[in-house]
């Protein structure tokens, strides 16, 4: 089974340390004595192929990279920039982040899409619709239940973008319109897009890792009729969509802006998401010719839907 090399990240305690106490003393880094270091780490990320982050580690982050080469370069690029943050470099099996998982995580609910794991799906019969208040997706007799099998990648539902993803696709007509989603890791709003109508849907990533996870997560869903393919959006000639979803980070909504944006037809929408509040007007800016017509915020989190002026 495939180990994942990542870095465990963490803030010094006010305790002094020695050189050889690296990984001690972590304190989670959303309590920083200056939470702007929380920001500026993130930032420095984006340079570096980050398969996930995890915040749920007791006492720190944990930083995974698709290769250990990859872990190493951005660990030798971002420590000596952060001294207040010790770096561990670990290597974490598959395995162990499925028991973990299985033990922890438990079925969601966004509106009326419910997104399970496979040892948590509810009985569909027994639910009612969530109540709405005028939502394009809404008037389900039952709620769609999406199941996910728990990975490294992101979007399994419990992170703050992937539920404001959720959402605004509940508030964006679909149903027989056409779907990309960029960046698909899991799959998981692929899926609920299908689910909601959308047809066709493509669900593209560049990580071949997340393309299998996302291919076995539409085999668990029928009905999830979703074209997955491994492609990479800044070279790669797609066809228009009705819309368009992208749940990645603020830096890479920035590089994409174009590729993101010829994507899009001429009535399309573009459902942005991945960036937090203070990233939002580099991320709206790098989309001229589009108007917000609805906003979002969890936590700090933003999820955008965007409309072609």
């Amino acid at each position: 089974m495939r180990s994942w090399p990542a870095l465990e990240v963490g803030r010094l305690e006010p305790a002094p340390t020695t050189a050889s106490e690296v990984g001690a003393g972590f304190s989670r880094p959303d309590r920083f004595s200056r939470p702007e270091i929380t920001d500026l780490f993130q930032a420095a990320l984006v340079d570096y192929d980050v398969a996930a982050i995890d915040d749920n580690v007791p006492d720190a982050w944990r930083v995974f990279f698709s290769t250990a080469e990859e872990r190493d370069r951005a660990y030798r690029g971002i420590a000596a920039e952060f001294p207040e943050l010790t770096f561990r470099t670990v290597d974490v099996p598959d395995e162990d982040w499925a028991a973990r998982s299985q033990a922890d995580l438990r079925a969601i609910e966004v509106g009326n899409i419910v997104v399970a794991p496979p040892w948590d799906v509810p009985n569909v019969g027994r639910l009612k619709p969530a109540p709405t208040s005028g939502e394009v997706g809404a008037g389900f007799s039952r709620p769609i239940i999406i199941t996910i099998q728990p990975s490294m990648g992101f979007g399994t539902g419990h992170h703050a973008t992937t539920r404001l993803c959720l959402a605004a696709l509940q508030q964006t007509e679909v149903r027989g319109r056409s779907a990309v989603d960029v960046g698909t890791g899991s799959g998981v709003l692929a899926i609920a897009a299908r689910l909601l109508g959308a047809s066709p849907v493509v669900a593209i990533d560049d990580d071949p890792d997340a393309i299998q996870a996302a291919g076995e997560n539409v085999d668990l869903n029928p009905g999830a009729d979703v074209d997955v393919r491994i492609i990479d959006l800044r070279t790669a000639k797609l066809p228009t969509f009705d819309v368009v979803l992208a749940n990645l980070t603020g830096g890479l909504l920035i590089q994409a802006a174009g590729p993101l944006q010829d994507l899009a037809g001429r009535a399309g929408r573009l459902i942005l998401s991945g960036f937090m509040h203070h990233e939002e007007a580099g991320v709206l800016g790098a989309f001229p010719s589009f108007a917000v017509v609805h906003r979002a915020e969890e936590e700090e989190w933003v999820c955008v839907t965007l409309q072609r002026r």
